[in-house]
């Protein structure tokens, strides 16, 4: 039988512990029915505890890849997560300027689960002012969408998000000390909707990337931003639920537990 998976493009860091970057984003997007096509922003050093060194890859590189692919495929999103360096978000920048029709769902990746710096003021700076007025869907973590703005309160940072070109922003409250984890989708200059989730007791590596991935999965199979932002939490919330932890650091997530169901 024929069957026509929708493509995703995806900008990703490799995780050679296999818990988030690329592997994450494809196990996610065959999980979505989707095709994962990948360009590679950075090589790092990292186990399950955290990230030890980030190596970058070529501007002229990730962009010749990239349009190789485009030039192809028929990419439906386009998923951009780890990027790493400032001259990397400016090639990212080039790519998605010249293809402004495909959604973007963007996952900035600011520091590692196990707390690693990897994003320096001035790559934050530059996905402020690059990165952010071409981005669908936005999906930072209360700690990035603070960096990100500079600002404190959560509803505020939504706002101020939106407010640097995002159309949606999805900010997740796992790093917040609530009992339960609340995400908050901004839209229109509001905020949309308000999500709860039973905080889960482990901690996890790669749920940013599953996020975000999910996301980008269901709006290439023609889901609108809200309904792909819904149905995503569910599909993470279930595979943070059956994670598994397969060295002595982080657990990661079970991104096919359905398989199990």
């Amino acid at each position: 039988m024929m069957m026509n998976r929708p493509v995703v493009l995806c900008f990703s860091g490799h995780d050679p512990s296999g818990g988030a970057g690329v592997q994450a984003d494809i196990e996610t997007l065959v999980s979505q029915q989707c095709h994962a096509a990948s360009v590679i922003t950075a090589l790092t050093e990292q186990d399950t505890h955290n990230v030890k060194k980030l190596i970058p890859q070529r501007p002229d590189d990730i962009i010749s890849q990239a349009a190789t692919l485009l030039a192809d495929l028929p990419v439906k999103a386009i998923k951009i997560g780890l990027i790493g360096h400032p001259d990397t978000a400016a090639a990212i920048q080039t790519i998605l300027t010249g293809h402004p029709q495909i959604p973007v769902i963007l996952d900035p990746v600011l520091a590692a689960g196990g707390g690693a710096e990897l994003a320096s003021e001035k790559l934050i700076v530059a996905i402020a002012d690059l990165l952010l007025p071409c981005t669908t869907v936005l999906t930072p973590n209360s700690e990035e969408a603070r960096r990100l703005t500079g600002l404190i309160d959560l509803h505020d940072c939504g706002l101020a998000l939106l407010d640097k070109g995002c159309d949606y922003v999805l900010i997740t409250g796992t790093h917040e000390t609530s009992p339960a984890v609340c995400n908050q989708l901004f839209h229109d200059g509001r905020l949309l909707e308000t999500f709860t989730w039973d905080r889960l007791p482990a901690s996890y590596h790669g749920s940013g990337c599953t996020l975000a991935s999910a996301v980008a999965g269901l709006i290439a199979q023609g889901l609108d931003p809200f309904q792909a932002a819904t149905e995503a939490q569910d599909y993470t919330w279930h595979a943070l639920e059956a994670a598994y932890q397969p060295g002595h650091g982080q657990h990661n997530p079970n991104r096919f537990f359905w398989i199990d169901d």
